[in-house]
């Protein structure tokens, strides 16, 4: 049988724990895990802002994609704002066959 790669997805606000937990999912995980930080991408990698049709989703979606041919584990954390983010869960969600675990991350509630 053939290796089925797995997608987690972390979301949450700035400040929430996303990436902590995205390097601490990918330690425990280990080899094979691949960690996709949407802040690296977007601001170190392609200096873009955030926003509808932002030129990240394009290599978020790639990147992903590459994941899943490659590694076990694939760890996709950041703001991604629904309504602009939208069209990537949606092709992430064909990819992966619906098979994605979502947590998302709230911090800063009940301060």
């Amino acid at each position: 049988m053939d290796r089925v790669a797995k997608l987690i997805l972390l979301r949450g606000n700035s400040g929430s724990g996303k990436t902590t937990t995205g390097k601490a999912l990918q330690r425990k995980f280990g080899h094979g895990t691949m960690l996709i930080s949407q802040d690296v991408i977007r601001r170190e990698m392609l200096f873009v802002k955030d926003g509808p049709n932002t030129e990240a989703i394009q290599l978020l979606n790639e990147l992903a994609i590459y994941g899943k041919k490659h590694c076990n584990i694939i760890i996709l954390e950041g703001i991604l704002n629904s309504k602009w983010y939208k069209k990537l869960f949606e092709n992430l969600f064909d990819e992966f066959n619906n098979e994605i675990n979502i947590a998302c991350l709230l911090s800063h509630l009940f301060n």
